[in-house]
């Protein structure tokens, strides 16, 4: 998300002096918060999959999170999310049991003066913890071979900074989606952007996205603002044809061929309420991937306490 910003930043000025302008009817997304200051939410995950029209999954994760300013400077932040309370209907013990593994989590971001999201402090020690807890799940089902084939994915996730902050943390980077822009009512800004790429984090998609500010409600003091995100669909399905056949490969499963796989689609839209502060009110996130004669959504839900 950096690479949006910096886009964003090349067209618009971002001051920390008041956010919602309504003699230009604009908004921006500046963090006014204080050392101390604590907000918590309820975050829901629910994952469908589709094969023509009948639904053959629905997978419902929920928890809480607790963020809390640890230091605020004239031109940083650092806040800390505290994971607890994860609930989910899956009938799957081996997801349910690596869910759980986020309870209790802390993870320590760092914002820059306006909220941009910089990185990941803590990101060792997160991946210290996550490492113990792999090693615990992995003799558990050490008898399972595809298990195992599937810990060294998630493990991966969690061994370096850039695992972490591009494929680990996903809904706090929902969270500071806008912050750091400047939006103008009914504008569509439109640009070219890479975005992460779950199979190979060295080598991030190009994608569409655009943005625009849809309402300001000077009453309760906050704003809407939306954005749509479109994955190149022959990078995609070159990526993803070529992790399924390494999958398949170490499953021992059946040899796949790239014309079965079809041509894929990844549309992203993401809505948010923010308050004046720069806190998140609301924000809901749905993500479609498509392929012919099936269909995966992920929507995750952030909702203020």
């Amino acid at each position: 998300m950096k690479t949006l910003f910096s886009l964003l930043l090349m067209v618009c000025t971002t001051t920390a002096f008041g956010q919602i302008n309504l003699e230009d009817s604009s908004a921006q997304v500046v963090t006014y918060w204080s050392l101390g200051e604590k907000q918590s939410y309820f975050i829901s995950q629910q994952k469908i999959k589709l094969e023509g029209p009948d639904t053959t999954e629905n997978v419902l994760v929920t928890y809480n999170v607790d963020l809390t300013v640890l230091d605020s400077t004239a031109n940083s932040f650092l806040v800390e999310w505290q994971y607890r309370n994860f609930s989910s209907n899956a009938s799957n013990e081996f997801f349910n049991k690596l869910t759980f593994l986020n309870e209790g989590l802390k993870i320590q971001v760092e914002l820059d003066e306006v909220g941009i999201f910089q990185g990941v402090k803590n990101w060792q020690e997160v991946g210290s913890k996550m490492k113990k807890s792999f090693e615990i799940l992995r003799k558990e089902f050490e008898k399972n071979e595809d298990i195992a084939i599937l810990m060294n994915q998630f493990e991966a996730k969690f061994s370096s900074k850039e695992g972490i902050e591009n494929a680990a943390i996903q809904d706090i980077q929902q969270f500071h989606t806008f912050h750091g822009g400047k939006y103008n009512l009914g504008e569509v800004l439109e640009f070219q952007v890479q975005t992460p790429n779950l199979y190979n984090i060295k080598k991030p998609f190009d994608s569409k996205l655009t943005l625009s500010l849809e309402e300001i409600n000077t009453e309760e003091n906050n704003y809407l603002i939306r954005s749509t995100q479109e994955v190149d669909s022959k990078q995609l399905t070159d990526v993803t044809f070529e992790y399924l056949k390494s999958l398949s490969k170490s499953m021992k499963g059946p040899k796949i061929k790239k014309e079965d796989l079809g041509e894929l689609q990844n549309i992203t839209n993401t809505a948010s309420l923010i308050h004046d502060s720069g806190w998140v009110v609301y924000s809901v996130l749905t993500k479609t991937v498509e392929a012919p004669g099936n269909t995966v959504i992920e929507e995750r839900t952030i909702e203020i306490q």
